[in-house]
This record gives structure tokens, C-alpha cells and sequence, in this order.
């Protein structure tokens, strides 16, 4: 196990009914001018916007509405939240939503006190301040509501970039099962394959004596492949979602990932189907996850034997433990495929000629990304044309 620091200062409230505690919350940690965040109309129609800004109101707190988030998160709303907040002198961010939302007023966030571009931030640069920021979780998934994490994607060009630090965690999280019951299948399984993926980008390690993190990889990983398939056959399962909820903090806080190496090329290389398809980002690692695999098995095949054994009921093959690896994928895809996951770009809606493009938009050049197996663009190019035709399916 490799040296580590592990920074989790949010304070998580979960549970039914929390969302009427909002404004207590943001008085606790200082809000007094807030913005509140959210996306489409769905959140208003529901009461959900309602009930929030009834609380903030009787907590004799502030508050300025910014909605129209859309998936995959743009930039140009960002620029108009960073604008309202100095033009309001806004001193908090609440975000109502999943992870876009999330994301979202992470980057106003880090832009209001910036005298520079914020995409600055999501092109390499640190930020040396930020607004603080909170949630009002309604769609497990990307696990924003505990990481210091944002991803946006610049409509000119295209461009779906990540940023980092920790002056973007959350301060807190309101986390009610219940708000995620009105889901369609089909979100909540792009949801769960996001979730399995961010814990799958750090399971395959070539770190070596992390048993304790491999275990707790493993049982969010079980956690999905059971409660996953209840909540699509019974979308108002409460204690299935609440599973569900906290599996998706859990998986993007680092827990699972402290003290070894990470591999986040699917997220990198799913990121420019997004970006180019508008697709969703779950829907996206379900054909690029399994697609990665399939290319880089070969590596560590105890890694991926280990997975198909403990993970996916494989049993295990001492004399051929590669038959046991690649069984592993197949029933990977076989779980996304059962759960209404596509596992193809044409199931994707994306195209094999637009190959080229999108390893020119990841941008690597000549070099190499990665952590499990550093990729070339040729690697990556190779990735994709996987994704159109799987073999291990």
C-alpha cells in the first residue's frame, strides 16, 4: 500500500425529509446570500425548489434562483452563474440535482473569486479560492456530492475536461433516498454504471498489499449488481435507493481508493463520446468500461481473475486464469446489458468514422495517459474500435 492523505470534511445528512433542513445547514456552515442551483423543470414541478427555498427563507437566508442545468454540464452557464454571484455578492452555492448540477456550481465556485477564466481551472491551473459549496443530492450517480471533483464541457469545440482540488468539496450533503424514487430505468442504471465505473477505475491497480481496499471496492461493486436490478424492477424501493445513494458517495470520496495507484482513462476516453453525442456519461462507460478491459486484461490477469471470482461468481481457473479474467468482462457486460445498459457505439448512437476526431480531441499527442497501462493514442484509437465491435460480449 502506498502513502496516503485522506481529506473528507463534508457532513453528510441522509435520510427522509432532510431536504426541509437546508437552511439550517447553510446557516451552519455560513451562508447568508446563497445561489441556489438546479437544472431542469422537474425539481420546481416536484415541490423540490419549493420546499428548499421555503427553508432557506425561514433560516432569514438569501436566495437567488439559477436553473437550466442540462447534462453534461456547459460552460456557458457558468459564465452567467459567476456573473449573478459578484453582480448579488453571493457568499454560498447550493446545488439541487445530481451530479451536473453538482458540477456545475463547483466551477461558479471556483470563478467567482478568480480574476481569470475559470476554464483556467479546467485546463490545468489550481485554484487558490472558491465560494463555498453544498448539495441537495437527487440522482446517485457521480458521487460530486462528496468528491472534490467537477467535469464541464466547453461548447465551443466540444471539450468535456475534469478539475480537481479540495476547496471544492461539498460542506455538506443532503442526501434523501427518497428524491431519486421518480427516476426513469434508464437514469438510474446510467447512475449505477457510473458509480461502478469510479470504483473499477480504481480497483485495477498495479499497486500491490491493498487487500483492505480491494474488499471495500468489492463490496460497493456487489452492492450495485444487487440493488441495481430491485430498484429497476421496483423504482420506489426506498431501502434499495438508499443502498444505492450511499454506494455512490462512497465510491467517489477516495475511500475505496486511498493508498494505491488509479487508472481514470475510460472516464477520459468516455468523456469525448459525451462531449461529442451528448450522451449520457453512464450510458457512455457502459460501452467504453468493458471496452477498456477487454484491451488491457492481458496486464494483470490475476487483477481481472480476482474481479471475475470475488465480483462476478466466476470459478476460478489455475490453469488458464486468463479464461477466468475474460469470463469476468463477458458477465460485466452481460450485467449492463440486463440492467438496459447499451454495450456498443452503435447501440450508443455513436459512429466508427468519428474514431479519428475523438483521439484527436483527447488530446495526447504523442504521449501517454494512464495508471494501470499507460495508453498511446493508438491504444485509445484501439479502444474505441473495440466499443464498435466487443468481442468478450
Amino acid at each position: 500500500m502506498n502513502n496516503f492523505q485522506f481529506y473528507s470534511p463534508t457532513e453528510f445528512v441522509f435520510g427522509r425529509d432532510t431536504e426541509n433542513e437546508a437552511g439550517y445547514y447553510v446557516k451552519k456552515h455560513g451562508g447568508t446570500n446563497v445561489l441556489l442551483h438546479y437544472g431542469g423543470g422537474s425539481a420546481v414541478r416536484s415541490g423540490l425548489i419549493g420546499r428548499v427555498t421555503q427553508s432557506l427563507e425561514s433560516a432569514g437566508i438569501t436566495c437567488t434562483a439559477l436553473g437550466g442545468v442540462k447534462p453534461n454540464p456547459r460552460d456557458t452557464l457558468v459564465y452567467e452563474g459567476i456573473r449573478i454571484c459578484r453582480e448579488k455578492k453571493i457568499d454560498f452555492i447550493l446545488a439541487v440535482g445530481g451530479g451536473s448540477v453538482i458540477d456545475s456550481s463547483k466551477a461558479i465556485a471556483m470563478g467567482v473569486p478568480y480574476d481569470g477564466d475559470f476554464w483556467d481551472f479546467y485546463s490545468g491551473r489550481q485554484p487558490q479560492a472558491a465560494l463555498p459549496v453544498a448539495t441537495v443530492l437527487t440522482i446517485a450517480a457521480a458521487g460530486s456530492e462528496g468528491s472534490g471533483d467537477s467535469v464541464i464541457t466547453k461548447e465551443s469545440g466540444g471539450l468535456k475536461r475534469g478539475a480537481g482540488s479540495d476547496l471544492i468539496r461539498p460542506r455538506f450533503s443532503i442526501m434523501n433516498p427518497a428524491l431519486t424514487c421518480t427516476l426513469p430505468p434508464y437514469q438510474t442504471a446510467c447512475g449505477a454504471t457510473d458509480i461502478m465505473a469510479h470504483v473499477f477505475e480504481r480497483y485495477f491497480t498495479n499497486t500491490t498489499e491493498v487487500e483492505i481496499t480491494d474488499r471495500l471496492c468489492e463490496a460497493v461493486i456487489l452492492t450495485m449488481v444487487k440493488e441495481t436490478p430491485r430498484v429497476i424492477a421496483d423504482p420506489a424501493n426506498y431501502d434499495a435507493r438508499a443502498n444505492i445513494m450511499w454506494a455512490g458517495t462512497v465510491a467517489h470520496t477516495n475511500l475505496v481508493g486511498v493508498g494505491r495507484e488509479q487508472d481514470w482513462n475510460s472516464h477520459g476516453i468516455e468523456h469525448e463520446l459525451s462531449a461529442l453525442y451528448d450522451c449520457a456519461h453512464g450510458a457512455g462507460l457502459a460501452v467504453i468500461m468493458p471496452a477498456w478491459m477487454e484491451f488491457v486484461y492481458r496486464h494483470n490477469v490475476m487483477r481481472f481473475a480476482q474481479a471475475a471470482v470475488r465480483v462476478w461468481g466466476c470459478q476460478m481457473n489455475f490453469e488458464q486464469p486468463e479464461q477466468t479474467a475474460q469470463e469476468g468482462i463477458v458477465r460485466f457486460r452481460r450485467f449492463l446489458r440486463s440492467i438496459g445498459m447499451p454495450l456498443t457505439f452503435d447501440e450508443l448512437g455513436a459512429k466508427a468514422e468519428d474514431i479519428p476526431a475523438l483521439v484527436e480531441k483527447f488530446g495526447i499527442g504523442d504521449g501517454r495517459t494512464g495508471g494501470f497501462v499507460r495508453l498511446s493514442a493508438e491504444d485509445i484509437a484501439d479502444i474505441y474500435r473495440i466499443a464498435v465491435e466487443p468481442k468478450l460480449i
